[in-house]
């Protein structure tokens, strides 16, 4: 077998493990629904079938308005307006549409997400959670004019949110996906314009490079400036991911499609951490322009923030914790997302835990 064939033959077994677990092995909750090549629109960049259902089945009342006024063209009216407010500027994209929605003539906004509900006393609110659809395709050719794929692609509701991809370290690193990304992977688009599904902002929310043992992400791609961090656990202190047993079975980076990409808390990250950002900056011959940022947490921010919040739930406010953080860990942010996971904090009977957060803090940049 040559070194070639060796190297598919890995990567593949490792994307079917995946992919197996997803759609079949995870808690009967947590599977993501298997989608195929055909499901998907190259040109809109949407599963769009996941958007009409998930619209149809949560805001019945609203697309029954729609099919009065637009009858047999409702469908293509709704997508159609979706991928406007998608691509609009300065106030759209992807992570806006899920969280605030979009408008159509006749219909109102219509909501594409909902955040986990602190409790269940609103029956609609807790039924249109239920109703998420999680889809995830395997080698999703997305160029509309050539056959490039992308290993694993992931829909909420038909809107792209992750794409990953794969390497096995028997014959590739994470590194090897990365370069993939930066040299293959553009949001430009042969003879002008953008890829939809990797375009920043309008696209896809994150970018994983996996191998079977570490794991990076990006948020923005942009060829080779693309920035990748590390998206790992950590060894003992150490950079990476500490390895099974001996005789194990389970990849050192199952944390990542076994934990982060469950139901619960893909929608929670969603909803709650990722934070996009707007400013006007100066550059160094004083020309100012504008600097959008969308901000991931890695994989410590997250367990710190989640790990609290579950300890408080538990325990009760009042408690005392202590969370040890390295230099340029991101403590801003982490300090920022456990503020807002409190603040969202209600008792079984409603009631909030915490009328108020303090924070002190010799951090400026705290806002």
């Amino acid at each position: 077998m040559s070194a070639q064939v060796d190297t598919v033959h890995r990567e593949l077994h490792f994307e079917d493990h995946v992919f197996a677990y997803l759609t079949e092995e995870a808690p009967a909750p947590e599977r993501w629904l298997a989608g195929t090549q055909a499901g998907y629109d190259k040109d809109r960049a949407l599963y769009s079938e996941d958007v009409i259902g998930w619209l149809r089945e949560t805001q019945p009342d609203a697309w029954d308005r729609l099919e009065r006024l637009n009858k047999d063209n409702t469908d293509k009216r709704v997508l159609d307006a979706l991928v406007r407010k998608l691509a609009a500027q300065p106030v759209g994209g992807t992570l806006e549409v899920l969280r605030q929605g979009f408008s159509v003539a006749g219909g109102g906004t219509l909501r594409m997400s909902r955040a986990l509900p602190e409790d269940d006393r609103n029956e609609t609110v807790t039924a249109q959670y239920a109703a998420h659809r999680l889809r995830v395709v395997r080698q999703l050719r997305y160029n509309p004019r050539r056959e490039w794929s992308i290993d694993l692609v992931f829909f909420v509701n038909g809107l792209p949110v992750a794409t990953w991809e794969l390497k096995s370290d028997f014959t590739q690193s994470a590194e090897a996906a990365v370069r993939q990304y930066k040299r293959d992977r553009s949001p430009k688009a042969p003879g002008g314009g953008v890829e939809p599904l990797l375009a920043f902002r309008r696209g896809a929310l994150v970018h994983f490079a996996v191998s079977t043992t570490q794991v990076m992400m990006c948020t923005h791609l942009r060829g080779e400036e693309s920035l990748f961090l590390p998206f790992d656990r950590g060894n003992d202190g150490a950079a990476g991911n500490p390895p099974e047993p001996e005789g194990s079975e389970r990849y050192p980076t199952a944390y990542l499609w076994e934990e982060i990409f469950r139901r619960d808390n893909l929608l929670r990250l969603i909803h709650r951490f990722f934070l996009f950002e707007s400013k006007s900056v100066e550059d160094a011959n004083g020309k100012r322009h504008r600097r959008e940022t969308m901000f991931f947490p890695r994989y410590h921010q997250w367990q710190a923030v989640t790990r609290l919040d579950a300890a408080v739930r538990e325990e009760g406010v009042g408690q005392r914790y202590l969370l040890e953080h390295s230099a340029g860990s991101g403590k801003t942010n982490t300090i920022a997302w456990l503020c807002h996971s409190l603040v969202r904090m209600h008792a079984p009977g409603g009631e909030r835990l915490f009328s108020s957060i303090i924070v002190v803090t010799d951090r400026t940049v705290l806002d």
